[in-house]
């Protein structure tokens, strides 16, 4: 532990800019995405009705094979993304703490750099607010972390499939409304 950080006196910023000098990115750990069981249901519920013609087709002809699909445990439990700590000093001279979530290449930050933070507060209360984005003024780098997301842990292909389920339980509903 770096015993020239006094603990006592670190802050949450609460204002949604900050400038300062980095002083040091501690290290990261894993916190998972919250997927909502609603949003899921109603996703796989339009994939599933997508995928209905293809399985009578493939049910006809016996063709077999088809890709593997994900669980119902493995999409529940949504992605991991990367929270690293950033403990900086503003310039009003205090040591502040936020959070970085998602990825940045290793050569984007380095202590001593002159930073400025958009910030967004978190959920909790008690965690300090996150980066949104990242000038480094030092370089003149604009950097924005990126970490998973609900879609993104679903996948393009199981999307467009729900998409497509959709559209086709909606043509079926127009059609038996019209008759």
């Amino acid at each position: 532990m770096d015993s020239g950080l006094d603990t006592r006196r670190i802050v949450h910023p609460t204002e949604r800019i900050v400038t300062g000098r980095l002083v040091r990115l501690l290290d990261g750990y894993t916190r998972e995405v919250r997927i909502g069981q609603p949003v899921l249901v109603a996703v796989l519920a339009a994939a599933a009705f997508a995928a209905l013609p293809a399985l009578l087709l493939r049910s006809l002809f016996s063709t077999g094979g088809g890709g593997t699909r994900r669980r119902w445990k493995e999409l529940k439990q949504g992605p991991e993304y990367l929270v690293t700590p950033v403990r900086l000093r503003n310039t009003a001279g205090q040591l502040c703490e936020v959070e970085l979530h998602g990825h940045l290449p290793q050569s984007a930050l380095h202590p001593a750099d002159q930073v400025q933070l958009t910030l967004r507060p978190q959920r909790d209360p008690e965690l300090p607010p996150r980066i949104e984005r990242i000038v480094n003024l030092t370089t003149g780098q604009l950097l924005t972390p990126r970490t998973a997301t609900l879609w993104s842990h679903l996948g393009p292909p199981l999307l467009l499939q729900a998409v497509l389920g959709a559209l086709l339980l909606a043509g079926v509903t127009a059609c038996s409304a019209l008759t």
